[in-house]
């Protein structure tokens, strides 16, 4: 069978492959359209299989909600050009919402959009777009109502911080004002009692130690570090942070003169916790014109 320039255009539109691949896929398959875009795939999944290896810390955070649930998820990409992609954007959109109707992240790999799972076409992305990619968390909160904000937002939903925060009570505007608190102060938890009990006794060590230095007695260390620890649970849990909106206020306070009660929050920042290494793309782009 002749292969003709409309059959590699068609096949090329079916996969995002490149031209000569979609010409040699073609050739090898005797112009079989189905056979040729499963070779495209196994090559895909071989070129996917030597991106792996590479850091992945830019991306984007997306979030849906519906009614009293909602999840946010995070999908990450080697460089920030990848994140402005609009058929990135509209995969891990497409992520974000098979993400309500599982558990957790495992389970959102094995869920299907467009009759594929999410693991399968993650890695079909891999091989089209070029890039490392791994869908890397999601994160699910209930509530009467939960509210969801994106800071610095590269689509609807989508962007570089994603909130949710959960109230009992209607929400008459205070859910995004503090949702934004959480995006700009970033708690490291809801209350004193949701804290990590080793990071209190760690600050706790820390301000004796100080205190300590000063040389003044035992007691009157005591009641220094009473004080500090107080000052400390106030800039470190949400509800004991000063309102941004209204610094006379606590979170807690603001709420309540709301009507609302904060119940959970979610605050998922792309790449947090990954350490970033330093690509030479220009040496990679040389490498491959090379090879």
């Amino acid at each position: 069978m002749a292969i003709t320039a409309a059959l590699v255009k068609e096949l090329r539109d079916k996969t995002g492959a490149g031209m000569m691949d979609a010409k040699k896929a073609l050739t090898e398959t005797a112009g079989d359209m189905e056979a040729a875009v499963d070779w495209l795939r196994t090559k895909g999944l071989s070129k996917a299989a030597k991106k792996s290896g590479r850091t992945a810390a830019e991306g984007l955070v997306s979030v849906a909600v519906d009614g009293g649930n909602a999840v946010a998820v995070e999908v990450n990409s080697e460089t920030d050009f990848v994140a402005k992609n609009a058929e990135f954007q509209a995969m891990v959109k497409s992520f974000a919402t098979a993400a309500l109707g599982v558990s957790d992240v495992e389970a959102l790999k094995g869920a299907e959009v467009d009759g594929k799972t999410i693991e399968a076409t993650l890695t079909d992305k891999i091989a089209t777009i070029g890039e490392n990619m791994t869908l890397r968390r999601m994160t699910k909160l209930s509530g009467d109502t939960v509210v969801s904000y994106i800071h610095n937002a590269a689509a609807p939903d989508m962007g570089k911080i994603g909130v949710l925060v959960a109230l009992n009570g209607a929400d008459n505007g205070i859910g995004k004002q503090i949702a934004m608190h959480i995006a700009a102060a970033n708690p490291a938890s809801l209350s004193e009692a949701d804290l990590d009990p080793a990071v209190v006794e760690k600050e706790r060590q820390v301000q004796i130690d100080i205190a300590r230095e000063s040389g003044k007695p035992e007691q009157v260390i005591e009641k220094m570090i009473i004080g500090r620890m107080k000052k400390f649970l106030s800039e470190v849990t949400l509800l004991g942070q000063a309102f941004v909106v209204n610094p006379d206020l606590t979170v807690a306070d603001a709420a309540k003169e709301a009507g609302v009660e904060v119940t959970g929050f979610v605050r998922m920042e792309v790449g947090e916790g990954i350490e970033k290494v330093e690509e030479d793309f220009a040496a990679e782009v040389a490498k491959t014109m090379n090879a």
